[in-house]
């Protein structure tokens, strides 16, 4: 077997590992290489000519990545946006969560070598049934295109597994909190609910039945059922039969809803489907963290692997197990406030909007490095 840094199956890529650094998964038994990066100092104080397309909206105009290479932005919204620059030099394309904008790019470029394609947070779900089944097909082939992948999360096995991505095309960037609030809030483990919160891929039928165990007090916001359905989240209980110590709060989908919501829970429970195979619920965690809240997360993607003392665990579609970490966490303020704390600590550690923009800028360069692209190549 060839020499291997060998590292859990469930953790991908980091941009910015050690050159000629090999990554070996375990669970598959195969080494994947990534070709050797220039050194950073290569392009210290050198100008170089990368131009980077993207959807993001708020993206810096102008910019300089960690390792010293610096460029501008051009905002697209539509395909035909992004293909009106293609013929520029030093062109990357960076499409953030859009999927169909990704395959029609990928369509489009399909026999053309450059510019790169590059994803951020493609968010794809398992098929279960014929017609998505053939989706999943057709996706897989048009992925072939597609450069690299920039995820929130490191947990990928089951993702490459289904869409045949390779982790050597994969790169993790941590994500951010998406409210800010007027003043901080303090992780004193005080609230009056346990709250359940979100709309993608969550399981609140398992929410009910822990809180029917326990009795404690709880909150829901009032449920969208299409937005549920869409984003593939289980919710059979008509409101009705809801246990008796759930409120429905008002939520019209605005941050100072949310902000209001958050501020008045206790515990912050998400429980996650076990077909989940994405980041879903991360941006929930990192509002919850950012109030001070204790959350309760779902061991797999997007949780389990990004986080630790930050967030205390239970197995997927699991009442018993969920009402037990309810329990452990409504009763033991000490554990309560600790995991409040810790969350709070990285939450505003990893920053906003802007932080966010400068971790994907420096994952695109130092791909970009990586590949050898001819936009950063530094002068002979």
């Amino acid at each position: 077997m060839p020499s291997c840094l060998i590292v859990p199956s469930s953790v991908n890529i980091e941009i910015g590992s050690p050159s000629q650094l090999n990554y070996f998964n375990s669970e598959r038994g195969k080494c994947h290489k990534i070709s050797e990066s220039r050194s950073p100092s290569d392009f210290l104080g050198r100008k170089v000519n990368v131009l980077i397309v993207t959807n993001f909206q708020r993206f810096p105009l102008t910019w300089t990545s960690k390792s010293g290479c610096s460029g501008k932005s051009i905002i697209a919204s539509s395909t035909r946006d992004f293909l009106a620059q293609r013929t520029r030099a030093g062109l990357i394309f960076v499409v953030n969560c859009n999927p169909e904008l990704t395959f029609q790019l990928a369509a489009a470029l399909w026999f053309r070598k450059s510019p790169p394609l590059i994803a951020v947070d493609l968010v794809l779900r398992r098929s279960f049934s014929l017609k998505t089944r053939l989706g999943v097909f057709a996706r897989r082939l048009m992925l072939r295109r597609v450069n690299h992948h920039i995820f929130y999360f490191r947990d990928i096995v089951e993702y490459c597994r289904v869409y045949g991505i390779r982790p050597s095309q994969t790169s993790f960037v941590p994500f951010k909190a998406s409210l800010r609030f007027d003043q901080d809030l303090a992780p004193d483990g005080n609230g009056e609910y346990v709250l359940c919160f979100g709309q993608s891929m969550r399981d609140f039928d398992t929410f009910f039945a822990a809180i029917e165990k326990l009795g404690y007090p709880a909150a829901i916001p009032e449920p969208d059922f299409a937005a549920l359905a869409r984003h593939g989240s289980k919710f059979t209980c008509p409101l009705k039969e809801l246990p008796a110590s759930i409120r429905l709060l008002p939520d019209d989908k605005s941050d100072e809803a949310q902000k209001a919501i958050l501020r008045d829970a206790r515990l912050v429970v998400l429980p996650i489907l076990r077909n989940n195979m994405v980041a879903s619920g991360i941006s929930t965690s990192l509002n919850s963290m950012l109030a001070g809240k204790c959350v309760i997360g779902t061991d797999g993607p997007g949780m389990s692997d990004i986080f630790g003392e930050e967030m205390l665990l239970a197995p997927p579609e699991d009442p018993e197990a969920l009402a037990g970490v309810i329990r452990r966490a409504w009763e033991d303020e000490e554990l309560c406030r600790r995991t409040a704390e810790a969350g709070q600590r990285l939450a505003k550690s990893l920053g906003g909007e802007p932080e966010l923009y400068e971790r994907i800028i420096d994952a695109v360069v130092e791909w970009s490095l990586s590949a050898g692209e001819p936009c950063l190549s530094p002068p002979r």
